[in-house]
């Protein structure tokens, strides 16, 4: 077994890093390429019931230190996505990212990703641009906590809970979460953000609003990663601004069994998986770490 070989409750991965959803991840081919340039897994695109087309452009623009976006959840719709699904599966552990507006919606998504063969659901109820979904719902733990029940009575792979920055009260949810049976939280996603062009005094994106990703967001990512450490018990999976193995060191001592990866494989490319994975070896063998499992928590201690 690998050094890097790690597990999130019952999923298993050869190597820590994951691609996040939303980049990527959102046809066959490209999932493919992610497991094969060196991701333990590759959650998918957050897909709702019906195609959506998202946010008009601009939907998309740099920032210094990082990335905001307003895509606005587009995609195919859970129906078409079977066949990316089948494409990507036979090659690596696929988690399926799933977006509802409610409960019964959510169980609904997370059943057909069950039938397409995920190794495990990532419930986005984070996203902060798409009106109706993810946030808007993300940060009421009693609502959290019954679209959670409601995918754990639906399906038998493991349910994983996308939670949100934009709160005062993430520790309350993240519990909510694990009250309603999650098998693990995964955090954080996008800080709120917002752009404005000087030149035309109006906002830079369609929506106004988007999320703020990248390497400014990380260290909001690691605190919440420490924090969350500190009132559950299920295992948790860091993503915010990771670029370098440092990084997904920091994350994996507060707390993290994991970590995904998302702006990084745009700036950087997938090349990011192997700079990660090899740095993060080296350290390990350097300071006396045998496994990723003997790392997580470290800096609680």
């Amino acid at each position: 077994m690998s050094i890097l070989s790690t597990a999130v409750g019952k999923v298993g991965l050869k190597t820590p890093g994951m691609v996040a959803s939303g980049i990527m991840d959102e046809t066959g081919a490209s999932m493919v390429r992610m497991l094969k340039a060196g991701a333990g897994a590759v959650v998918s695109k957050s897909i709702g019931s019906e195609p959506k087309a998202g946010h008009a452009n601009p939907c998309f623009t740099e920032v210094e230190g990082g990335l905001v976006n307003a895509m606005g959840l587009p995609g195919p719709g859970i129906e078409l996505f079977a066949e990316e699904m089948a494409e990507a599966v036979p090659h690596g552990n696929i988690v399926g990212s799933v977006a509802g507006g409610n409960a019964d919606e959510f169980a609904m998504l997370a059943g057909k990703m069950e039938d397409y063969k995920a190794c495990a659901v990532e419930l986005n109820l984070s996203c902060p641009h798409a009106k109706g979904y993810g946030m808007e719902i993300g940060t009421d733990p009693a609502l959290v906590k019954s679209i959670v029940a409601a995918v754990k009575s639906a399906v038998n792979i493991p349910v994983w809970v996308k939670l949100t920055p934009n709160t005062h009260i993430l520790q309350q949810i993240a519990l909510a979460a694990q009250d309603g049976g999650a098998d693990a939280i995964v955090a954080i996603n996008t800080l709120k953000a917002m752009v404005i062009s000087p030149e035309f005094a109006k906002p830079f994106l369609s929506n106004k609003f988007g999320g703020l990703s990248g390497p400014a967001v990380k260290p909001v990512g690691v605190r919440a990663i420490y924090d969350l450490k500190s009132v559950v018990s299920v295992p948790l999976v860091g993503v915010g601004g990771i670029t370098n193995w440092r990084d997904a060191a920091e994350y994996i001592m507060a707390g993290a069994d994991a970590f995904q990866i998302g702006s990084a494989v745009l700036t950087d490319g997938p090349e990011v998986f192997a700079k990660v994975n090899d740095g993060l070896e080296k350290f390990m063998k350097d300071y006396g770490y045998a496994s990723i499992k003997s790392m997580v928590g470290a800096a609680h201690e």
